[in-house]
């Protein structure tokens, strides 16, 4: 059965709410102080798992385009998103994380010949300025490497989200197979990069092994392949503007679970944030021409039908 755009809006918003999870999960259930270690358990096991839901490996050159892709949202975006964690204060990562949609406005311009509008970049500003006031908190001196890590993360995501758009899926090869290729490449990038700089992994105990799993299943398998369902159906503008529902949940999760207290300014940047998120489920894909909207053979649909809170982030 067709799924209404509507349904398909929220089904792929829950992928970044259930991210805003994780700083929860994290905290309450994990190891302190091992963010690669923690990336390596949500990526490997989440793509293996989906490789063997699919069946389906890739073909010809989308050997090279999966590798690139996992590469960009998976393997690079979560050292460099931990990075900036660790070296920026309170939520600045969860700010420039927030400017996401803008890169996608630029990057769709120029990859998939979709022209910004004001509009587009308006929402934009707007979305991240929403986040800036839930999770911002004074600051000092900023660290540049933080910085310009939190910017690459951002950017790295950014260009997974519109080359994915723009290659769209190879036939025979849904939502499943595409993030298992993802994740699997990204797991296995990141783990050299997790001993290296971690060491052997530490001992778990039930309640690490529970938080595991719920990071690997419900907060990375189930959130990706919702995901890149709707990066395959959605423009890359809308998905994209959906990432700021990330920090927002975390704010609504630390505030319900962890009596973290919100004030007034940051219910009106919840308020701005959330907003601008609609809105940008509104934006025109561009005076440019038609949205590719990559839709595959019936037969094809039928077969496979980051602490954001003001500490660390996690995605």
């Amino acid at each position: 059965m067709a799924t209404s755009r509507p349904a398909l809006i929220a089904l792929t918003a829950l992928a970044p709410v259930s991210w805003g999870t994780t700083y929860y999960v994290t905290t309450e259930f994990l190891p302190p102080d091992r963010p690669l270690f923690t990336g390596l358990m949500r990526a490997l096991p989440a793509g293996l798992l989906l490789l063997a839901l699919a069946r389906v490996l890739p073909r010809g050159a989308w050997w090279g385009k999966a590798a690139a892709l996992g590469a960009l949202s998976i393997g690079a975006f979560f050292p460099l998103l931990f990075l900036a964690a660790y070296r920026l204060p309170g939520g600045l990562a969860a700010v420039v994380g927030s400017i996401g949609p803008l890169f996608v406005v630029g990057l769709s311009a120029l990859l998939l010949a979709q022209r910004p509008t004001a509009r587009a970049l308006v929402t934009g500003a707007a979305a991240a300025f929403g986040v800036s006031l839930v999770v911002l908190r004074a600051v000092g001196a900023l660290d540049t490497l933080g910085v310009l890590a939190a910017l690459a993360s951002t950017a790295s995501m950014s260009t997974g989200t519109v080359l994915a758009k723009k290659w769209g899926r190879p036939e025979g090869a849904g939502p499943t197979a595409l993030a298992g290729w993802q994740l699997t490449v990204g797991g296995l990038l990141i783990a050299p990069v997790a001993f290296l700089v971690e060491g052997a992994p530490p001992a778990l105990d039930a309640r690490a092994l529970g938080g595991y799993a719920y990071l690997a299943l419900a907060g990375t398998a189930v959130a990706y392949w919702l995901w890149f369902r709707g990066i395959g159906r959605l423009t890359a503008t809308q998905v994209t503007f959906l990432i700021p529902l990330s920090p927002l949940t975390a704010a609504v999760v630390g505030w319900a679970a962890l009596g973290q207290s919100l004030t007034p300014v940051q219910v009106a940047g919840m308020v701005l944030a959330l907003g601008a998120t609609v809105a940008g489920q509104l934006v025109p894909a561009g005076r440019g021409g038609p949205v590719r909207s990559f839709r595959f053979p019936e037969k094809t649909a039928r077969r496979d039908s980051m602490d954001l809170t003001g500490s660390a982030p996690r995605r």
